[in-house]
């Protein structure tokens, strides 16, 4: 079952809201390294108390963890959006299957079928 342009479209404008959240997401806790989807964790520095530094230290690991777990998700995406631009949007990367509609409609940004 090959994509119909439509639905192509339609998740094509998800993967894009996605990313564009994503993005925010991250603005929030990082800053972005020139043009590209890698980000810099904020570091804030709300004190010189000991007290205060830890809970600097807590913060950025908080933060770092969730940057890296959000830029792999941006790099998902990316992914997925030149899929599309080539043609090969869809299919499983380990068994060459098609990927459910169901499933790209709930993950468009999915790599492996259901059974992989």
């Amino acid at each position: 079952m090959a994509l119909d342009k439509q639905t192509l479209l339609e998740l094509k404008e998800k993967l894009i809201q996605e990313k564009t959240q994503l993005r925010e997401e991250l603005g929030r806790i990082a800053k972005p390294i020139k043009n590209t989807d890698d980000f810099d964790t904020k570091f804030d520095e709300i004190g010189t108390g000991e007290d205060e530094n830890a809970s600097e230290i807590e913060e950025y690991a908080d933060n770092l963890a969730l940057e890296t777990n959000l830029e792999s998700q941006l790099k998902d995406i990316d992914i997925a959006l030149e899929k599309i631009e080539k043609g090969d949007y869809g299919k499983c990367e380990k068994c060459g299957a098609e990927i459910s509609l169901e499933r790209l409609k709930a993950y468009p940004a999915a790599k492996k079928c259901t059974n992989c």
